[in-house]
């Protein structure tokens, strides 16, 4: 199965920054996603190995929509966000992606796997639709209402992210 290794040797940082990003900016459920839908693909290989790129980001959008669903089950105290320092160089970078991924783990599953797989992962609106097994106008509508939401959260924060 050298083709797995070389598939996961080629995208698994990428698959894990959108995990990443699918699970509200928390590294640890990221990387047990990952884990799990890798684990779920090695056994499935022969099936998927035409298009493993698309089933992978179904796959985390899955697992991270059902991780949602079994802790909105149990209450969480939400993080309280420090000051934001007046510096601008390296350092306001990391807090600048910090600032979105936070604003993008307020949003419902949903809003943040479009947000997420649009701008992020850049697919086109007809790919987020087919990973995520809704139609176009959901993701317009979903990315219309995201977009005006993260301004909400972000305030005077641009919003773009190397």
């Amino acid at each position: 199965m050298q083709d797995f290794e070389d598939f996961v040797a080629l995208r698994s940082q990428a698959l894990l920054r959108t995990a990443y990003l699918l699970c509200g900016g928390d590294k640890g459920a990221a990387e047990d996603i990952l884990q799990d839908v890798l684990m779920s693909m090695y056994g499935k290989w022969r099936r998927i190995r035409t298009s493993p790129e698309a089933y992978a980001r179904t796959a985390l959008a899955n697992a991270a929509a059902n991780r949602w669903r079994r802790r909105s089950r149990k209450p969480e105290a939400p993080l309280e966000l420090g000051a934001v320092p007046a510096s601008r160089g390296h350092e306001q970078q990391v807090v600048d992606a910090d600032s979105v991924v936070r604003a993008l783990a307020q949003l419902p599953r949903k809003m943040r796997a479009v947000l997420v797989l649009r701008f992020f992962d850049d697919l086109s609106e007809a790919e987020t639709a087919r990973t995520l097994g809704c139609g176009v106008g959901t993701v317009k509508s979903q990315t219309s209402r995201g977009l005006a939401r993260m301004r909400e959260l972000m305030g005077e924060q641009v919003l773009t992210w190397n």
